[in-house]
């Protein structure tokens, strides 16, 4: 297997990756456990960051992917590819800068401003992660 043929399995397995994190970490933060939740949602970041550097490398690659299905799962595919991209595009920065605010949060003791943008950050990320895993099967293991 060619790197450009393994790339898209690695992004998979780094989003799955970081969407695992993520709802570890808000399990975490509801039990109260602060610091094992800044320790997760930092390698969830971290993976994060990983997954974009090897999906950026993958698409300059091999820029071009086709959608092998037919009939109803083509609107179906596009649609969810379109949300998927999209709120990709949207939730990047939200992460970084949640991820800034906790990290300031944790020294001030002031969580409010995180608490807030994270109530919207984490949805949506979960939502990406999801989307992507599910777009990535679509592609690569059911219309092959």
């Amino acid at each position: 297997m060619t790197l450009v043929e393994a790339l898209p399995h690695v992004t998979a397995g780094l989003n799955a990756l970081a969407g695992a994190l993520a709802l570890v970490g808000f399990a975490l933060i509801k039990s109260g456990n602060r610091l094992a939740h800044k320790a997760v949602m930092t390698a969830a970041v971290v993976v994060s960051g990983l997954f974009l550097a090897t999906y950026l490398l993958h698409h300059y690659l091999h820029p071009l992917f086709q959608f092998r299905g037919e009939g109803a799962a083509r609107p179906i595919y596009f649609t969810l590819l379109f949300t998927h991209v999209v709120l990709a595009v949207v939730v990047t920065p939200m992460i970084v800068l949640t991820y800034l605010r906790g990290r300031r949060a944790l020294a001030s003791g002031e969580t409010a401003k995180h608490r807030a943008l994270a109530r919207w950050t984490f949805p949506i990320w979960v939502y990406v992660s999801v989307s992507g895993i599910v777009v990535y099967w679509l592609l690569y293991h059911v219309y092959v």
